[in-house]
């Protein structure tokens, strides 16, 4: 989802034709690395294999996407060799135990530990909103937000707030999984993982929609 690399300079235009539409991006990845899982688990079941087998077959298959792109790409990224890494041992630990929620409660370790990173951003020079979302927006609106950060102590503070409430968020979502994967039935929990995530998302990014309108119109 981001990366830690701060510009101090304003913001590039962004290159005519070359980048794809960022919802579609969007939608691409929330579909192989979600649907087509998703997909995959419960048709196994249907098949008749096992829980244990099933979650970590489509469990697999993100992170062998997460590695062809690595190798396809010729860079690792620090939050690539960082998700990497937490798959990789989670993987490993349920290999050896055999358990199935073990498995389940492994997707908790990355909505958590992003959590924790998000609210790190905090103390650097600039929070996790800020820098995620001046990436995606054109030239000069990014310039104005940089502007903005400059000039203004509260949009600071805002992008600062929403950052905090962002890691927030995942980290309520991190304690739900483990919850669920102790909690309910395995096959109820892909799909019910699913559908937190994307409440959580949505519900996220609508408040800090509003809240972010109605301070960019303060500030003017």
């Amino acid at each position: 989802m981001t990366g830690r690399g701060e510009q101090r300079a304003a913001v590039a235009q962004p290159e005519t034709g070359s980048k794809a539409d960022p919802k579609v991006l969007l939608m691409r990845t929330a579909f192989m690395d979600v649907g087509v899982p998703l997909g995959l688990y419960y048709g196994l079941r249907a098949a008749g294999i096992g829980q244990w087998l099933s979650l970590l077959v489509s469990g697999a298959l993100p992170l062998g996407q997460l590695v062809y792109r690595t190798v396809t790409e010729r860079r690792v990224a620090a939050i690539t060799l960082f998700t990497l890494s937490v798959m990789v041992c989670g993987t490993a630990i349920t290999l050896v135990t055999g358990d199935a929620r073990l498995l389940l409660a492994r997707e908790s370790y990355l909505t958590g530990l992003l959590g924790f990173w998000m609210i790190g951003t905090l103390f650097a020079e600039r929070p996790f909103i800020f820098t995620t979302m001046v990436k995606m927006l054109p030239g000069e609106t990014a310039r104005a937000w940089h502007g903005n950060w400059e000039r203004h102590a509260r949009f600071r503070r805002v992008m600062r707030w929403m950052s905090l409430a962002w890691g927030a968020s995942f980290l309520i979502d991190s304690a739900a999984r483990v919850v669920m994967a102790y909690a309910l039935p395995v096959d109820l929990v892909p799909v019910l993982s699913v559908v937190l995530l994307v409440g959580m998302l949505t519900a996220v990014v609508r408040i800090s929609k509003a809240y972010g309108r109605r301070v960019m119109a303060d500030i003017g």
